[in-house]
């Protein structure tokens, strides 16, 4: 079996977030994805399970995410870069500029523009959850309750993955994240969440005039580079709060911390007091290829 290294949400190789994609997957049982998943060791495996072209049209192309621990019924990085290298080694996939992944969770659509691999997902329209009590949220994070904004009370939402996102009052506040991840795991599970994604205000905006926001997310006892699925969580939290206008995009830098620095642009509207159409946007890059065994 054929399988890609790519970094996601990135144009430099060896920054973002890695991903492997395994191809044409269809007689590996869900153990066997499991275990080769734990043999990359990286944050995320895709498997790619080609079907008929009327299928894959009509549906999308079945794709299944793995951590080194379990499968997800969806996550951002691996959404992103598994269309990216579709797009680049099966372009029959493609349907116009389009390019839909029946993925657990439902079909996602990513759409690239340009030249390279600048792809665009549209997530699901968010499940805002249950509000969390922010001295508690302070406190398992390392930080003080001082650090939260005061007027984004954290909150549990869901593009497809649940996350308790946290919004600071500046991003310096996050060199000093320290998630206490025995504690925080079962707090989390009680209220519908994986993980904590945390990200505050830079003050400034990049070239293009669109405000900069710095996330951390920290989990397994590591740290994500980039996180698509929570992006998506936070961009749904931020415009439904208003701290973000409808429609506007917002440019988010994650994985500085660990040397992998992410780029992520997010937008979501907001219409009828509900939010909807939340995309998460970025590149890919082509770091390796090979071939997997008979295994």
């Amino acid at each position: 079996m054929e399988y890609f290294v790519v970094d996601v949400f990135t144009e430099t190789a060896l920054q973002g977030n890695p991903l492997a994609v395994v191809m044409n997957t269809m007689n590996l049982t869900t153990e066997r994805m499991q275990a080769i998943a734990r043999e990359f060791n990286l944050s995320e495996t895709t498997f790619v399970e080609r079907r008929p072209s009327e299928v894959e049209h009509a549906e999308g192309v079945r794709v299944r995410i793995f951590t080194t621990q379990e499968e997800l019924n969806f996550a951002g990085h691996p959404t992103l870069g598994t269309a990216s290298v579709l797009k680049a080694k099966m372009p029959e996939t493609m349907q116009g500029d389009t390019l839909k992944l029946a993925e657990n969770v439902g079909a996602v659509p990513v759409r690239f523009s340009g030249a390279g691999l600048y792809g665009e997902m549209t997530q699901l329209d968010p499940e805002f959850g249950a509000e969390l009590d922010a001295p508690v949220v302070a406190r398992l994070l390392g930080l003080e309750t001082e650090d939260l904004d005061a007027a984004l009370s954290p909150q549990v939402v869901s593009t497809g993955t649940a996350f308790a996102i946290v919004a600071l009052r500046s991003s310096k506040a996050l060199e000093r994240l320290r998630v206490n991840q025995l504690e925080a795991t079962p707090w989390l599970r009680e209220r519908g969440a994986r993980w904590f994604y945390v990200l505050g205000p830079t003050g400034k905006q990049n070239e293009n005039g669109e405000p900069e926001w710095r996330a951390r997310m920290q989990f397994y006892g590591g740290e994500d580079p980039a996180t698509g699925s929570a992006a998506g969580c936070a961009i749904s939290f931020l415009v439904g709060r208003g701290a973000v206008d409808s429609g506007n995009r917002i440019h988010v830098r994650q994985g500085v911390e660990i040397g992998r620095t992410s780029n992520l642009f997010l937008s979501a509207r907001s219409e009828s007091s509900r939010v909807t159409d939340v995309r998460v946007a970025g590149s890919t890059v082509f770091v390796a290829k090979g071939q997997l065994f008979q295994l």
